[in-house]
């Protein structure tokens, strides 16, 4: 699956839990996995032996794997009906879906409401295009060119979200526009991170591509875990790190999947109003309690001045900092307390 922005690093300062008793025999693993979401995925905690850690940390890995294959929009897998499936029988026939994919759409209608359409799930055409601009460019920078501005004017008439009907009785999902498309890459794997991370041990940090999830405090202390966020000009140094006992820390920024066309930088966070990147802000971080809903919310105060996202901060009790070009840092009020150094 292809993943659109969330990108932060976290600072591995960790001595946790695994959901296990905390005693002084315990000893700090970490799992990484490769294949999910198009993206690394790191799981790290203690426990009494190396078993025991894999054990926890091999079933969040097969929790996610469910995800990625349920949230994909580009392959297809055998005896799942997964969004891919729902893109190809758009306008032809409703598709009966796994509940999850039917609840995550769900909250991605409820996120396109809050976001005032920032956050629009529908936009799958006009990024298609962009994606495979960027694409290209990246394999032959020499040939690097914009998508035809044509071309994204007409996708940018399918992406009218009404048009995505959910039957929760049937369970099925059906796109009545033929030539819409989903592309839930703003929320798909804050969304699975969210959902595994309810289920996993206490005393665990989940980084899935950098949406970070602590499943509780690092040990019975109480004691904090330390994620770092990624400075976007580059450099081993992070902005700051943040103390976390629990919720989660996502970060959008215009720092990865990018592409330059004549001199220029083209990110992947696209503006549904003007259909191009958008240039308010270098990054995002948001700190909450929910990864999907944190995805959610660093995608649109990216493509909001700094005034609207602190309203929309406050309807969801989130905290949050901004990052503009000059490297300027804003904070939400609560932020500061977040910091650690």
């Amino acid at each position: 699956m292809k993943r659109l922005a969330v990108l932060l690093l976290s600072l591995l300062m960790l001595t946790g839990c695994a959901g296990l008793p905390q005693t002084s025999a315990n000893k700090q693993y970490t799992a990484t996995f490769l294949e999910l979401f198009d993206t690394v995925t790191t799981v790290v905690g203690q426990a009494e032996s190396k078993e025991a850690f894999e054990k926890n940390a091999y079933a969040i890995r097969d929790e996610l794997q469910i995800y990625h294959q349920l949230f994909d929009i580009y392959e297809e897998y055998p005896g799942i009906n997964n969004l891919k499936t729902v893109n190809d029988q758009a306008g032809i026939a409703p598709v009966k879906v796994d509940s999850r994919i039917l609840q995550m759409l769900l909250d991605c209608k409820r996120y396109y409401d809050t976001t005032d359409g920032r956050v629009n799930v529908a936009m799958g055409r006009v990024l298609q295009l962009w994606h495979e601009a960027r694409e290209s460019g990246i394999n032959d920078p020499q040939n690097a060119a914009l998508p035809d501005a044509a071309a994204l004017e007409e996708a940018a008439k399918h992406t009218d979200i009404r048009m995505l009907i959910l039957d929760e009785e049937a369970s099925t999902v059906y796109l009545s526009d033929p030539e819409m498309r989903l592309d839930v890459g703003a929320i798909a794997k804050g969304w699975a991170a969210q959902k595994v991370a309810e289920n996993a041990p206490k005393g665990l940090l989940l980084s899935v591509g950098g949406n970070v999830c602590a499943t509780g405090p690092k040990d019975a202390k109480g004691t904090p875990w330390v994620v770092g966020i990624q400075n976007p000009a580059g450099g081993e140094n992070y902005l700051h790190t943040l103390a976390v006992t629990g919720g989660c820390v996502v970060t959008s920024g215009d720092y990865q999947r990018a592409y330059m066309v004549e001199g220029k930088v083209y990110h992947h966070i696209i503006d549904p109003d003007t259909r191009y990147p958008s240039d308010y802000w270098r990054s995002v971080t948001v700190v909450c309690r929910d990864s999907g809903l944190a995805d959610a919310l660093s995608t649109a105060l990216f493509l909001l001045p700094r005034e609207a996202g602190q309203a929309l901060l406050e309807q969801w009790n989130a905290e949050a900092m901004w990052v503009d070009a000059a490297g300027n840092r804003f904070y939400s009020p609560g932020f500061s307390a977040l910091i650690r150094t």
